[in-house]
């Protein structure tokens, strides 16, 4: 649709519209407002979705889902309605495209008009598009979303973007009319609308409790986003644009708005039962996130060439989380009734890799679970590299720290070998295996040759090798086999990665091998006459509720297998800490209770 603007920047790149002299510097300014126009509601959803500051003071506490982000996917649409409407008007009236900078007097007589005709007129129709008629074929759409974002601001049909385009043009065609417009004040009027709709829709209460107690008549003034919120959900309250003024006058003020109002401004804090504890895996992938845009986070994570531009800024983000922040919450969502949280440790994956920032990492890792335990968390689930063996022997350094905890430590990883096991074919029985000896490497190797599947094992220590050897029993350890080199594995069409493979080393796969992933990051896939799986993952229950964001490269409604193991351990109700090696035998146990609770391979 953005097609659309191609006219007018074709226009204006022809004519050189940003040159001083240039008789066409309108068609600058004009694309300059609509691009601050966007931008002042991208910054509001940045701001409503920062969950770390607004959590607390959030008004309707479901999360945003999918299905309403694909709803409101298009909300700028009414900014391309809007700037045709503008530059019709420019064409028609060529004086307007020679207004000044600045006329204070302007700005005096579009206050007066915007109080004295667009609130007025504005209440008159959103109130008449409440009737049946009109609310049916036009603006339920509007409402049809459960929770308001600043998105749902621009989620209208085209005949009420149209009424509301003309009555926010009423001051500006006022103030001109009387020979007193001005660019200054087109800028600040149009921009303050868009400021006050977004704020309106942001879900988040903003206005300290005690201002409308100490000064009664700014209740009057200016509306509240739990005031307009109380209209979303209700619908037959609180019509006006953003005086309540009118609200009184026509008798459909909500009594309960300032009492609410308070409510949500000193509030409430909601104790998760489940957190997962993710952290950022590189510069580009911490823009995934839906308080950098909320969209790019809704679908699977990929470098694309608009982030290009934004790498200088979450580099320079990087070193501030790095030296200021703490953990915080990234996003949420509810299952069976309970609220599930995803918590960033505020470390980055080259982070892990610096022997100087280990006891920095683990600090930050043991103060989410000590919050946890404080919230009354029942599980905590940690993610990839926050249960590095090497860092924190799987979670095992924070449970002998503190023997006590109430707060289950899980690492997830059974779930996550039982997804790799599950995706080996049936019939195979030869498997090669890089991270042979680390944690996961450990428990699929045991329990293959359990199944009397040769399982060659990639590694330079015959003592680790041995050690896990001698974990199998006496009529299963034939079946592992240390090799030291690729080429012992030409001829086997499983491999199972657990270690990087560069694109030499993947080389020695015979044509038609798949490549099962355990490492992180995953390897890239070289090989076009090889097939490569994904990282182990599950997709959640049907009933899981507020998803609304892609857990880094997964599709929707998937997460990582260590994240599901984590949801398994709390619906099982779970006494035990999952910590340290992997327990064999529980593989299939917790594949089974995964199953049973809807969580399904994908």
């Amino acid at each position: 649709q953005y097609v659309l603007y191609g006219p007018l920047v074709g226009k204006a790149l022809a004519s050189r519209a940003w040159e001083p002299a240039s008789p066409d510097r309108w068609l600058c300014l004009l694309l300059a407002l609509f691009a601050l126009r966007a931008f002042t509601y991208q910054l509001w959803s940045s701001y409503s979705n920062m969950l770390f500051l607004t959590r607390r003071r959030r008004i309707v506490r479901d999360g945003v889902d999918f299905e309403q982000i694909d709803k409101e996917w298009d909300w700028d649409n009414f900014l391309i309605l809007q700037i045709m409407m503008a530059a019709t008007a420019l064409y028609a009236f060529p004086s307007l495209r020679h207004l000044p900078g600045w006329n204070t007097g302007g700005l005096a007589v579009a206050a007066l008009l915007h109080v004295a005709a667009t609130e007025p007129l504005f209440y008159a129709a959103h109130r008449g598009f409440h009737g049946a008629h009109l609310f049916a074929r036009y603006h339920a759409l509007h409402h049809s979303n459960k929770v308001p974002t600043p998105f749902t601001a621009g989620f209208a049909t085209p005949l009420e973007h149209l009424v509301l385009g003309l009555l926010m043009a009423l001051p500006l065609a006022g103030a001109c009319a009387a020979g007193l417009g001005s660019v200054g004040l087109a800028f600040a009027y149009v921009l303050s609308f868009d400021f006050l709709r977004a704020m309106g829709h942001c879900n988040v209460e903003l206005f300290p409790g005690g201002l409308f107690r100490s000064l009664p008549f700014l209740r009057y003034l200016i509306y509240t986003p739990t005031y307009h919120t109380i209209h979303h959900t209700g619908k037959k309250a609180n019509f006006c644009l953003f005086m309540p003024l009118f609200d009184r006058l026509g008798g459909t003020l909500d009594p309960e708005s300032w009492e609410l109002q308070r409510k949500n401004r000193a509030g409430m804090d909601e104790a998760p039962d489940f957190v997962f504890l993710a952290h950022v895996v590189d510069v580009m992938q911490s823009m995934h996130v839906p308080f950098v845009m909320r969209t790019f986070a809704s679908t699977p994570f990929a470098v694309r060439a608009f982030l290009l531009p934004l790498w200088p800024i979450a580099l320079l983000f990087m070193f501030m989380v790095w030296a200021w922040s703490k953990t915080f919450i990234i996003s949420y969502y509810h299952l069976r009734g309970k609220l599930h949280q995803i918590w960033a440790v505020p470390r980055y994956g080259f982070h892990y890799f610096l022997p100087f920032a280990k006891d920095g990492i683990n600090d930050q890792i043991e103060l989410a679970i000590l919050r946890a335990e404080r919230m009354g968390v029942k599980v905590v689930s940690l993610a990839a590299l926050n249960k590095n063996e090497a860092l924190n022997g799987g979670g095992t350094l924070f449970v002998n720290k503190h023997p006590d905890l109430r707060v289950r430590v899980v690492h997830g990883n059974t779930l996550t070998a039982a997804v790799i096991l599950n995706e080996i074919p049936k019939g195979t029985t030869e498997v090669f295996m890089t991270g042979a000896t680390s944690k996961l490497g450990r428990a699929i190797a045991l329990y293959l040759c359990r199944k009397k599947i040769r399982v060659m094992m990639m590694t330079l220590s015959t003592e680790r090798f041995q050690k896990i050897q001698k974990e199998a029993a006496a009529e299963d350890q034939q079946y592992l086999v240390q090799v030291t080199k690729f080429q012992s594995a030409e001829q086997c069409k499983t491999w199972i990665v657990g270690k990087w493979l560069s694109p030499r080393e993947q080389r020695w796969a015979s044509p038609g091998t798949h490549f099962h992933q355990f490492v992180v990051p995953p390897i890239l896939g070289f090989r076009r006459d090889c097939t490569y799986g994904k990282l182990a993952a599950m997709r959640l229950p049907k009933d899981a509720r507020g998803l609304g964001s892609c857990e880094f490269s997964l599709e929707r409604g998937v997460v990582h297998a260590c994240h599901a193991g984590g949801v398994v351990h709390f619906l099982e109700g779970y006494a035990h800490h999952e910590v340290g090696a992997i327990d064999v035998d529980r593989i299939d146990v917790v594949w089974e209770a995964a199953l049973k609770h809807g969580i399904r391979p994908v």
